[in-house]
This record gives structure tokens, C-alpha cells and sequence, in this order.
């Protein structure tokens, strides 16, 4: 930055806030107030420095690994950096120091703790132009980073500023003063270190004396509801990790049972139960007893049996039905299978409690049913990390091995390929980089059994961090007992890693496992986030779980983020924007992060740009599994509530309206004609919600009848929605059509305007009175429109940085005459609204005409080189009407055809620097300019523009 910029935002910051400035140099406060973390701020300096200093008291390895993309990236381009710590209290880790030492490019300093406490927080960046730095309260921890409530001062000076000269002493004094770090330090601080008590996540207290947490109370209250209202079922629905076996236990101890039977499909998961419920309910041993194996207690009090020996020899007719007063089903999910129904259809306990972390994997049967619909407490991955009841996560997306002629791993490669010495060579540099620097307790994920075989072969013959890898490889074949083994090698530390395809997904307990490897193409989201679930139990000494993820060139790639992100609305635009938004911000979920290697990035968009996600065996699988969950044909704001399929996506995509889909899925009549075609305009042009005037002013008309200009212009004050006589206007020609072309739609209009009253059109109004289920499709659409208005920030009506729109969207939110979607190619000076709205394809088509080939880009975040239609001239009307600058420019941009038709809104712009020019290959006159936004682009979302799908 130039020294004008510094002086300005200095001034602006320190002395007068009215001052004009870029304000990107500007001394801030950070809080930790979303979006404005340490942790943004970190990330944003790292992407423009050249070198820095960390100057940290406390540092823990899961901040490394919060930070480890950055910092890869940041010693890629040639940076330097150092980092200066200390051994203050033993706090920090010698895993921690060890990540430290083998961070390439970045070198580390420790000050020992003889001669008083080192606890300073300082990070400073080095700038071409200028010196920032970030003091305060936060240490390197994710917590400090993230949410703890922190105060840290960022402020720029130029190198020529005292205070840069202070903080460069500082730093000096503290490097002279330090150790350099090195394994011998280590070694000996290892050996030296005070011994700390660990707080133990899951420390048992004394038994009987366990009281539910606030997540487990809600679960109690609502089971107590729906026993109050004279109910027997109730299916508890929990993330792997989360306890459901102890709340099951404390569920149990309020209904005080006389017997209870508790029924899984493993041994191991009966034991560590049993254990569980003795630990809630006290009482003496014989009271507990196992019908599993070679073990037959089936006189205790508390009996715990595997479905299979229940099954045995129908051993389940040795209990009367009604032998016991609560019957508690683990994995339930399961319960369709026949061995589990002939249960649940033969004991008749006071009450059924199911417990499970998938019940979409129904395998053909309906769990829903099962418990009557009865779901008292739900809580999935994303909402069990962010209240703390799980061990945070790093996930790293990372390229599988290319050959040098570029070729990738993919879903049909040779076996040979996958175990190749150059794959195995490419899969420990990267296990070396991104995973635990030791102590690894590590489940590799595989795509074939054989595939794990050699690869265990060959680990077992390799080195990572100069320690030598022991590894076994596990599969269906293997009886309980070598797998029960391998796990007790694993948690004793004997075992690195355990390599497998997909016997535990589901229904093992390893709570020390803390590196997940996935090595195979994604076939589902939910084996994704079982297999990601495997490590997210806590454990003493385990402070977070690292995922590593090779992707490879799978069309199943796009299952990868919604997985991560919980993201099933099959809106590609909206999957599109989180891994966007990922970059810019990977924290999701607590103090979990996604990060993707850019390359990787690039293989997850080319996967979802061709992915059949939106299609209509997609949305009846869809409307199957919400059927299945509420017992009846869900509504288009059921999919809004639950936070499944996009109703807008569902309802148009493919069909012209939800009840035209219905009817594909058999699950409804055909409408008339004339509805069809009401609900088809209901549809498309209201139910997103981006403009919620209409739905409003329908809403009011259906509910209450003819309604004046000025009572409708109050509800749209009190919903805080745009109102003016433009505005009113566009929603008038809207509902009566006159917005649209003609025969855009067969039908005379849904309300009209006369003598300053709405009315209800008459055809509209008797087909909503006369046909029940044409009303409650309306009803629907209203409902669900405004919900999503309300959750996607369109309440005001008008554009929204950062949201998609198509050119009809366009026309209709910057009040042009009519729907101009068919000719509004490029940009418009538009007299009628007094707007210029500009429209880019950043990448054109190969064959586009050499004529209409122009060469937009982005010179920097905020600024375009932009081109007007060829045959113009500095003296054009168009062109001298942009120049300018009076009318408000809206600049419109869409990375490339290939992503639909709607195109990012990056707001108002303004021109400068224009120069009369030619196309480059037709000789013809054009004029380019410099557009500036006025809201600057993130580098992450420049980066997406850019890159080619």
C-alpha cells in the first residue's frame, strides 16, 4: 500500500473517524465477534505477507492444524516465517513442539522458563509497503481464536514508524533470548516436564451420581412429555459420540422399571453398555446380566442381548411379552431387518426407546413407523460439535497421486496403480504433513480389501517422522476376536494405524482414535459421516481429530462437502457457496475446520458442475425419506423446517410445480389444467422468497379480502420491506402479469388493482375456494416462500450482495418495465428504473463470436477491466451515460455458462480510466474502463471466478 492509503486509515482509526480512507490499514479491535476472528485475521495477513513472527506464551497442536493450510500455502510462494514460544507452566505439548519443529520453512524459538513467566501474544506480518500487528489477549489455541472473548489490537505502520522499529527490537531481543528449536530440546523437555493433571472429557463420577447435562435434560423432558400423553415409543436420534447409551441409562432410571432389556448387534457394544447402565443406575453387579456368547443371565434385572441370540433358536420365548417394562434398541436403524422385527412385533414392554445416529439407512423398512413418529430429541454432527459434545475435527482435502502425465486415481484404477511405490510414497509425505507428529491412533478407509492389504504391507516396510510404522489390515473375514485385538493394540499405541474398507462404519467404540484416512470414492454422505464419527468420541489426551481425505478423480466428489456440511438441499449454487465460503472461513461447526488444497477444490466443482444431484428420482428419494419421517406426504415447508431438499429446487427444477412431482411420484392426482398452471406461476416466480411483496400482499388477500394500497403498504413497513411506488408498482405487474411477454403464462392474472383496492382475480379466487388441495398447495408456497425470505435475508425485497439472480430476478428487483431476461445481454442503460445494470461471463464459451469475445477480468479485488459492446465509441450515448456515474451501476458476475443461468450480485460499481480501444481479433472499436466495487471481493472468491471449471 502506498503511504497515502496508511495515513489515511491511521488517521481514520486514531484521530478522526469522518476521515476519508480506503480503510483497509485501519487500526481494529478484535473480539472474536463473527466474522471478525483471530482467526480471519491471521488468515487474511498471512495471504499478504511476506514474513512473520508469532510471539505466543501458549500454543496447541490443534491451532497448528486449524492454521496448517495457511501456513502451507504462506511458505509455497516464498514466505518466512518464525515463531517464538516458550515452555511457561508445561502448557504446552511435546506433540505440539514436534508439529512445530517439522512446519518446513518456518523456524521456531523457545524461551525456557528460568527466568520468569514469557506470556506475550503478538503477531506481526511483514507487508511490501507496511508493518501489521496483532497484540493482545489471544494465544494460539483454537478456542482463543475462534470464541473465546478476546481483546487483540491490530493497527499498520509503515517500517519508517517508531513502533515498528520497537516491535522489531522486541522481536530481536526475544530471539537472542530464545532457544532455537530442535528434537534434542524436546527430547529433554519431555523428560523435564512437570506432571499435570489431564482432565479426562468423559471422567466417570462415582456411580448413581451421573445428572444429565442441558443437551440431555431436553431429551429427558421430551421423553417425559410423550409418556405424560400416554405414548409407548419414542426413537432418540444422536451423532455417534454424543452418549446415547448414558441417556438411554438416565431415561431409564426416571421410569424407576422393574426389567429392563437392552438389545444390540455386538458384544463389545453390550459389555461397554452394560458398564454404562450400572454406572447411571447403580446397584449390584448380578443385576446385570449378558445374554450374548456363551453367557445366558437371562434371570438379572437389567438383561443386555444381542439380537443375534435372541434370535437363536427363538431364545426370546423364554421372556413372556411382557416381561419387561422398558426395552431399549441400540442401532435401531437396523430395526427393519426381519431378526430385529421379530422382536419388536414380539415383546410388548410399557416402553420402546430406539436409539440411533442414522435413521435415514432404514434398509427397506420404516424406523419412523416403528416408534409411531415419536422423535423427542434429535441432534446431528454439526449441532453436536458445536455444543462441545464432541472432539473437534481437522479436515484436510487433499489431491490423490497423479501419474506425470497427469493422470489420477479414480473409481475403476488397477490395483497395481493404488499400491504402486509412487502412490504409497505420495501417501506418507502427505500422512506427514498434515497428521499427528506422534502418537497416532489412525483408521485408514480403503477402496478395495486388497487395496489394504498391500498398503499395509507397504507401510509396515516405511518411516514417517524417522519412526517406523506398524499397521495391520483388518476385513469382514476377520473374526471378532483378531479384530477385538487389533483395536486393543491400536488404543495401547502398538498399532499406527488399522487399514479396513467399511467394518466400522457403525457400532465400535475407539474413542482414542485421532487421524481418519479416507482412501476411496465417496458412495454416500452418511458412510462419510459414519466413518468420520469413528474418531470424534473424546478421550484423555486427545484434544481434536485430523481427517485426511485423497481425492481422487471420482464423480462422487460433490458428496464430500455435503457431508461435511450437512448441506442436503441439492441446490448446487448453495453447496457451491460453502465451499466458497470454506475458504474464506474454514471453521465450521465449533472449532472444527474444512480446508481443501486447491486442487482438490477444483475436482470437488468439476464433480458437482456434471452431478445428477437435482433430478427426479433424486427428489422422490427425497419426499420417500420425509414421508418415513412424519407419517404422511410432507409439504413443501416441511423440507424448509427439517433442513433437507430446497423446496424451490424440489418444486422447479424439473417439474413445472411440488404437485406436478407428486403426481410423478404417485403419490397424487393430476390438477386441473387451470391450477396447474396458477400453481406453476406460484412456483416460479414467488416461491424463493427473493421478493416476499407479493407473497405478503397474497397472503393478506386470502386470509382477509380486499385489502387498499395504503394498508398493504403498512404490512410491508412492519415486515421491514422495501415500499415505495416503484415497488408497488413491480408487485402489481407481477400479480396480474403484465411484468411478463405475452403467453408467458395462460392465465389473465392473480390480483388486480382498481380505485386503490386489491382484489383477488375472480378465477383465482373460486379455483382457491372450490378445490381443497389446489389450497393447500397455495397455502404451502406462501408459507414456505416467506420462511424462506425470513432465513435467506431477502425480508427487504431488493439485491443482496453475494446472493445469485438471474436476469428475470434483475429485471424485477431494480424495477425495470417488464421481465427483460431475453434481452438483457450485457448490460442496459435503463431510463425507466434509472439504473445500468452489467452482466459478465467471466469465462466465455471456446466457440463464442470473436465479435462478443471480450476480455473481462479482475485486475485485484476491486477492480474490473471491463469492456462495452463492440462499434462503440467514447462518444456513444450508452458509453457516455456510464462515464458518468449518476445512475447506480450494478455489476452482475457468472464464472461461466456451465453453472446454470443466475449470476453473482457483487453490488455497485463505479467507472474510471476509460480508453477507446479495439477487439483484439475483429478490429472493431470498443472502449474499456475500470470498474471499482464498492465492496471489495474476498481473495478465496476471486480465486473461484477465476479458476475454469
Amino acid at each position: 500500500m502506498d503511504n497515502r492509503t496508511l495515513l489515511d486509515d491511521v488517521r481514520f482509526g486514531f484521530v478522526d473517524r469522518h476521515t476519508p480512507a480506503e480503510k483497509i490499514l485501519n487500526p481494529r479491535l478484535i473480539s472474536n465477534e463473527k466474522p471478525d476472528t483471530m482467526h480471519r485475521a491471521i488468515r487474511d495477513e498471512l495471504r499478504r505477507a511476506e514474513s512473520f513472527t508469532f510471539s505466543v506464551a501458549f500454543i496447541s497442536a490443534s491451532a497448528l492444524a486449524l492454521l496448517k493450510e495457511d501456513l502451507l500455502e504462506f511458505v509455497a510462494r516464498g514466505g518466512r516465517g518464525e515463531i517464538i514460544t516458550s515452555n511457561y507452566l508445561d502448557f504446552n505439548e511435546p506433540t505440539m513442539f514436534r508439529e512445530l519443529l517439522g512446519l518446513e520453512g518456518i523456524t521456531a524459538y523457545v524461551h525456557d522458563d528460568e527466568h520468569g513467566g514469557f506470556h506475550p501474544k503478538g503477531y506481526v506480518f511483514h507487508d511490501p509497503g507496511e508493518v501489521t500487528a496483532i497484540v493482545g489477549s489471544a494465544n494460539l489455541t483454537p478456542h482463543a481464536l475462534i470464541h473465546n472473548r478476546e481483546w487483540n489490537l491490530k493497527f499498520s505502520t509503515s517500517y519508517d514508524g517508531d513502533i515498528a522499529l520497537q516491535l522489531e527490537d522486541a522481536v530481536r531481543l526475544q530471539r537472542t533470548r530464545g532457544t532455537l528449536l530442535t528434537e534434542e530440546w524436546i527430547a529433554r523437555y519431555e523428560q523435564t516436564r512437570r506432571n499435570r493433571v489431564l482432565i479426562v472429557p468423559d471422567a466417570a463420577p462415582n456411580a448413581g451420581h451421573i445428572v444429565a447435562n442441558a443437551m440431555q435434560r431436553e431429551a429427558l423432558d421430551g421423553i417425559g412429555k410423550l409418556r405424560q400423553a400416554g405414548e409407548k415409543k419414542a426413537l432418540i436420534i444422536s451423532a455417534t459420540g454424543t452418549g446415547k447409551t448414558i441417556l438411554a441409562a438416565l431415561a431409564v432410571k426416571e421410569m424407576d422399571p422393574r426389567r429392563v432389556l437392552f438389545i444390540a448387534h455386538r458384544g463389545e457394544i453390550l459389555s461397554k453398555s452394560r458398564s454404562e447402565f450400572q454406572r447411571v443406575l447403580g446397584g449390584a453387579d448380578n443385576d446385570y446380566g449378558l445374554l450374548v456368547g456363551g453367557h445366558n443371565d437371562a434371570d438379572a434385572r437389567y438383561v443386555f442381548a444381542s439380537v443375534q441370540s435372541l434370535n437363536s433358536r427363538d431364545a426370546y420365548r423364554q421372556f413372556a411379552p411382557d416381561a419387561f417394562d422398558v426395552i431399549v434398541v441400540d442401532e435401531v436403524h437396523r430395526g427393519a431387518a426381519a431378526s430385529y422385527r421379530t422382536l419388536i412385533d414380539y415383546f410388548r414392554p410399557g416402553f420402546l426407546l430406539g436409539l440411533t445416529a442414522t435413521p435415514e439407512r432404514t434398509d427397506g423398512g420404516n424406523i419412523f413407523e416403528l416408534f409411531d413418529y415419536n422423535v423427542p430429541y434429535e441432534i446431528r454432527l454439526q449441532a453436536a460439535l458445536d455444543n462441545d459434545m464432541l472432539a473437534p475435527f481437522h479436515y484436510y482435502g487433499v489431491t490423490d497421486y497423479e501419474t506425470d502425465d497427469g493422470e489420477l486415481i479414480e473409481n475403476t484404477t488397477q490395483l497395481s496403480r493404488l499400491v504402486s511405490h509412487e502412490r504409497l510414497a505420495h501417501i506418507l509425505r502427505t500422512l506427514e504433513t498434515y497428521g499427528h507428529a506422534e502418537n497416532v491412533r489412525g483408521l485408514i478407509f480403503c477402496s478395495r480389501i486388497e487395496e489394504a492389504v498391500e498398503l499395509s504391507n507397504g507401510l509396515n516396510q516405511s518411516k514417517i517422522n524417522g519412526r517406523p510404522l506398524t499397521t495391520v489390515a483388518l476385513s469382514g473375514n476377520d473374526s471378532p476376536e483378531v479384530r477385538d485385538a487389533a483395536l486393543r493394540r491400536l488404543n495401547a499405541g502398538e498399532l499406527d494405524y488399522i487399514l479396513t474398507v467399511d467394518i466400522f462404519n457403525e457400532g465400535v467404540d475407539i474413542p482414542s482414535v485421532n487421524q481418519v484416512v479416507m482412501m476411496r470414492n465417496t458412495q454416500s454422505s452418511i458412510i462419510f459421516t459414519q466413518q468420520l464419527g469413528r474418531g470424534l468420541r473424546k478421550a484423555a489426551g486427545k484434544d481434536h481429530l485430523r481427517v485426511i481425505d485423497f481425492i481422487g478423480n471420482y464423480t462422487n466428489n460433490y458428496l464430500i462437502p455435503v457431508a461435511l456440511f450437512g448441506d442436503n438441499s441439492r441446490n448446487k449454487d448453495s453447496i457451491r457457496k460453502k465451499i466458497i465460503d470454506a475458504a474464506e472461513d474454514n471453521t465450521i461447526s465449533g472449532v472444527s475446520s474444512v480446508n481443501f488444497t486447491k486442487v482438490a477444490r477444483q475436482r470437488i466443482f468439476a464433480s458437482l458442475a456434471v452431478a445428477r444431484i437435482d433430478v427426479v428420482a433424486e427428489f422422490k428419494k427425497d419426499i420417500a425419506s420425509l414421508h418415513s419421517r412424519l407419517g404422511r406426504v410432507p409439504r413443501l415447508i416441511d423440507f424448509a423446517r427439517f433442513d433437507t431438499a430446497d423446496p424451490y429446487v424440489l418444486a422447479t427444477r424439473r417439474t413445472d410445480h411440488y404437485w406436478d412431482l407428486l403426481v410423478k411420484a404417485k403419490l397424487a392426482d393430476a390438477p386441473s389444467p387451470r391450477a396447474s398452471e396458477f400453481l406453476k406461476f406460484l412456483s416460479r416466480e414467488l416461491l424463493h422468497g427473493k421478493a416476499p411483496q407479493e407473497l405478503l400482499l397474497l397472503q393478506r388477500l386470502l386470509a382477509h379480502g380486499p385489502c387498499s394500497v395504503a394498508e398493504f403498504t403498512h404490512i410491508l413497513e412492519a415486515h421491514h420491506a422495501a415500499h415505495s411506488p416503484a415497488d408497488l408498482s413491480v408487485v402489481e405487474r407481477v400479480l396480474s402479469l403484465e411484468f411478463f411477454t405475452e403467453g408467458a403464462y395462460k392465465l389473465e392474472g392473480v390480483v388486480a388493482l382498481a380505485d386503490g383496492i386489491y382484489r383477488l382475480e375472480p378465477t383465482f379466487a373460486e379455483t382457491y375456494r372450490g378445490n381443497l388441495e389446489f389450497r393447500t398447495h397455495v397455502d404451502d408456497v406462501i408459507e414456505t416462500g416467506l420462511f424462506l425470505s425470513r432465513e435467506r435475508g431477502f425480508t427487504g425485497g431488493e439485491l443482496k450482495v453475494g446472493n445469485k439472480y438471474s436476469r428475470k430476478d434483475v429485471s424485477r428487483l431494480l424495477r425495470l418495465e417488464s421481465n427483460q431476461e431475453g434481452t438483457l445481454n450485457g448490460y442496459k442503460v435503463d431510463k425507466y428504473s434509472a439504473t445500468i445494470p452489467i452482466f459478465v461471463n467471466y469465462h466465455k464459451a471456446e466457440d463464442v463470436d470473436a465479435s462478443i469475445a471480450y476480455e473481462d477480468k479482475f485486475l485485484d479485488t476491486g477492480t474490473m477491466k471491463w469492456f462495452t459492446r463492440s462499434n462503440r465509441t467514447l462518444r456513444s450515448g450508452e458509453v457516455r451515460d456510464i462515464l458518468a456515474d449518476e445512475l447506480p451501476i450494478h455489476l452482475f458476475v457468472r464464472r461461466d455458462d456451465t453453472e446454470g443461468r443466475d449470476f453473482y450480485y457483487l453490488g455497485l460499481v463505479h467507472p474510471s480510466q476509460p480508453e477507446q480501444t479495439t477487439m483484439p481479433q475483429t478490429g472493431q472499436p470498443v472502449v474499456t474502463m475500470h470498474l471499482t466495487l464498492e465492496q471489495p471481493l474476498t481473495e478465496e472468491f476471486l480465486g473461484y471466478l477465476q479458476s475454469k471449471s
